[in-house]
């Protein structure tokens, strides 16, 4: 049986608010399992190493440096988006098998997957369509030009050692794609004397990972290796009998490096590369005893030069490249999206003022057969901040020329004003713009005239913050025209349907988070009011729920480190009609961990305590209680 909504009561909704504003108060068969899933560089602050003698105090102060908002190295205090910053250590104590389940427990974030880890896997930013997210890895733009939006299933938490989650459009900065916000992750990057990490674990379903790494740096030479293996049994995704009932496991091996060469105190160069293979298994449509597999692999790399010409202009040229590719079989069914980008940042600080220009040009290329095409844009991007006594102005325009669709301009402006002590009010307004994939236009299921998705987007913010205590609200609404859907047969080749620019969408909602400390425990929370919802039949848009719950709690007690997470979401529609509707739930994690010796350490997790039994997808079952143990050797840590 599913479990029932954990918001089934009308009232439940306004005390869970109350109680957490008190509790944290100041003082092809794979194309349509793909389909079912969902219906540049940013910089480095590493980057940072071209300004003589700021590179200890960045690295010291890396959570209150934000990149995301700007596509540079800002000091948090002046970012007026919303932003979260996830480091190393939250990375680890996640014991999350890939980046989406770690994504799926931040405020404004919802995870649709069919089955397991290793299955197609969406992330929703404020109940936005998962392609309408721009993702980075090491500055490398991650995206399939045959579902849309990043192969989350493919990218491993192995090595990672940070990330940035912008919510809100973006387009002015990164261009198409960042109609709901950016995502931006970074693996280990070296510095100072030599350090090795190892970690092997074990868990439930027969779930073992290993990975090893090494990072430091020789002279001007800083490096950072690592590599993983993770394979799971699993369980029966499907268990409804007309399907497969084995379990469905997956095999996951990954790798990366980054290599940099600090020329002298005003150049550095910089190396990047990764590699993650996802081998899962899958029940495909009416097959019976089948063993079928969907194997993801994303390669990343790119090369990087950062200058700092003078004390007040500094510049950054790289070019980067990714490949996405998703196969199945026995089924044979095959696609690959390469994507080539070359960046020239220049940034002038004159005083109060910041100013950038940005030259980019990207390259899109789909090989899924028939398929065998490819498309370009260029674009030039312009962008002034200025902070002077408690306001703050950010302004970023860009156009971007289409190979096929031609001109696009999209600009954003945002402004802050520290009213009071610790009080903050932003505002911010952007416009936003998404081109269809190759897949949507040229697909057996393809349009050859659909429009780029274009949205306007508005938010208020208040924020409070003293020290570690924080409470912050989001108010904003992002409508969306053109909305390209799966709909009914038409001009395209295929009589089961076609694409088509369907209608509008609204996603609009509230945001509340907080954070404090309350004697020796750690308070975290956030409730999610959103209505993601189609402006042409009023009704919710698929797989998107209206209230999102996410509370967390740790503290310190006898050497060790104990902590819970707990996840509730309401009801959702498996379809656009409203028709199929499925549960809410409620899910517990708890986890421990504790320093065995000075270079062991232990981490223990129970997800999923109550053992609920739930769906993200129609027909798709979700893991019941796991454990997991990992031991952890990081000498000098």
């Amino acid at each position: 049986m599913m479990s029932h909504s954990p918001f089934s009561s009308q009232a439940c909704l306004p005390l869970a608010v109350a109680a957490l504003c008190a509790s944290f108060a100041p003082g092809a068969q794979a194309q349509s399992q793909a389909q079912a899933a969902d219906v540049s560089n940013p910089g480095t602050v590493s980057a940072q190493r071209s300004d003589a003698g700021t590179l200890a105090a960045a690295a010291a102060s890396l959570p209150d440096v934000v990149i995301s908002a700007t596509r540079t190295p800002q000091p948090a205090a002046q970012v007026l988006a919303d932003v979260t910053v996830l480091d190393d250590q939250a990375v680890q104590r996640s014991g999350a098998v890939n980046i989406a389940d770690l994504l799926a427990r931040q405020p404004g974030m919802e995870l649709v997957r069919n089955g397991g880890p290793g299955t197609t896997s969406s992330i929703y930013i404020r109940g936005a369509e998962t392609r309408f997210t721009a993702v980075y890895v090491n500055g490398v733009r991650v995206d399939s030009q045959s579902t849309g939006g990043a192969p989350w299933e493919a990218i491993s938490l192995a090595q990672i050692e940070r990330i940035e989650i912008l919510r809100g459009p973006a387009a002015a900065v990164y261009g198409s794609d960042a109609v709901a916000g950016v995502i931006l992750i970074y693996t280990r990057q070296g510095d100072g004397a030599p350090k090795a990490n190892v970690a092997v674990g074990l868990g439930s379903q027969g779930t073992r990972r290993a990975e090893a790494g090494i990072s430091g740096q020789a002279g001007a030479v800083d490096y950072a290796l690592g590599a993983s293996r993770a394979t799971s049994s699993g369980f029966n995704a499907r268990p409804d009998a007309a399907y497969n009932p084995d379990k469905d496991g997956y095999r996951n091996t990954a790798a990366n490096a980054r290599l940099g060469w600090q020329v002298n105190g005003a150049h550095r160069l910089e190396a990047a590369f990764s590699h993650s293979k996802m081998d899962a298994q899958y029940d495909g449509f009416g097959t019976q005893g089948i063993d079928e597999h969907g194997v993801n692999q994303l390669t990343t790399a790119s090369l990087a030069w950062a200058a700092r010409w003078s004390e007040v202009y500094d510049s950054r040229l790289s070019v980067s490249q990714s490949t996405t590719r998703y196969r199945t079989s026995p089924d044979p069914y095959a696609t690959k999206t390469t994507l080539r980008d070359a960046l020239f940042q220049n940034t002038l600080r004159l005083g109060a003022h910041r100013l950038s220009l940005t030259l980019e040009h990207r390259g899109d290329a789909l090989v899924n057969d028939p398929i065998d095409t490819s498309r370009h844009q260029n674009a030039l991007a312009l962008g002034w901040g200025w902070q002077g006594g408690a306001h703050t102005l950010q302004l970023n325009l860009r156009h971007d020329r289409d190979s096929e669709f031609g001109g696009a301009t999209t600009g954003q402006f945002a402004w802050g004003y520290q009213f009071a002590p610790n009080w903050r009010v932003t505002a911010a307004a952007g416009t936003a713009f998404r081109v269809p994939t190759l897949y949507h236009r040229f697909s057996q299921y393809g349009a050859p005239d659909l429009q780029p998705e274009k949205s306007r987007n508005v938010e208020l913010g208040l924020r409070w913050a003293d020290g570690g205590s924080s409470v912050e609200a989001t108010l904003y609404q992002n409508r969306v025209r053109n909305l390209i859907a799966f709909g009914a047969a038409g001009p395209c080749a295929d009589a089961f349907g076609c694409y088509e620019n369907g209608g509008r969408a609204v996603y609009e909602g509230l945001t509340l988070a907080a954070r404090h400390r309350l004697g020796s425990v750690n308070l975290s929370g956030s409730i999610d009011l959103q209505d993601p919802h189609s402006r042409d039949t009023g009704k919710l848009l698929a797989r998107r729920a209206k209230q999102l719950l996410k509370l967390g709690a740790d503290t310190q007690l006898g050497g060790w480190t104990l902590g819970g997470e707990f996840q509730a979401t309401s009801h959702r529609y498996d379809n656009a009609a409203n028709t199929s509707r499925l549960g809410g739930f409620g899910v517990l994690n708890l986890y421990a961990s504790t320093r065995l010796a000075p270079d062991w350490q232990l981490l223990l997790r129970v997800d999923n305590l109550a053992d609920r039994q739930y769906q993200l997808a129609r027909g798709y079952a979700q893991a019941g209680r796991t454990a997991y143990a990992e031991l952890r050797w990081t000498p000098g840590f």
